[in-house]
């Protein structure tokens, strides 16, 4: 299953130059790029682990993708992304976030029922992914 979240999901995967290209503009309009990285890409799990430290003064987008290229070495079994931070004061905000890597495999998500009092019931969905722990869910440590 092909997790869809942030800018350019629904399109086939971005090389590294379109990538790299997606980047200048973030940094054209002033935006401060960061990468995180996460083995839990739930829907509603909104706080990935960074990797390094926002790139707020950065003006080459090499610089991004050295650092992408580097994470990608370090968890080639965890989904990144690149986020572009607006700090304009009235935005304050992520203009751009989207996946620059994803692992070969993706269990995909299962919908679970909960019955309630009443006829009630409640609907969920759980990763396939958290069946195992943190660090070993797409197959090893990385």
């Amino acid at each position: 299953m092909r997790i869809t979240q942030g800018t350019f999901s629904f399109l086939p995967e971005l090389s590294d130059e379109e990538i790299s290209l997606q980047i200048d503009y973030a940094l054209r309009q002033g935006w401060a790029c960061s990468v995180e990285f996460t083995d839990d890409p739930h829907p509603r799990n909104t706080y990935w682990e960074m990797w390094g430290l926002p790139m707020f003064d950065l003006r080459d987008p090499a610089g991004v993708m050295q650092e992408v290229k580097a994470c990608r070495e370090a968890r080639p079994r965890h989904y990144i992304k690149v986020n572009a931070f607006d700090s304009v004061r009235t935005f304050e905000t992520m203009r751009l976030s989207f996946i620059v890597h994803r692992p070969e495999v993706e269990p995909g998500f299962r919908l679970e029922r909960q019955d309630a009092p009443g006829r009630t019931q409640r609907y969920s969905i759980a990763g396939y992914a958290l069946d195992r722990p943190a660090g070993e869910r797409y197959g090893s440590a990385n």
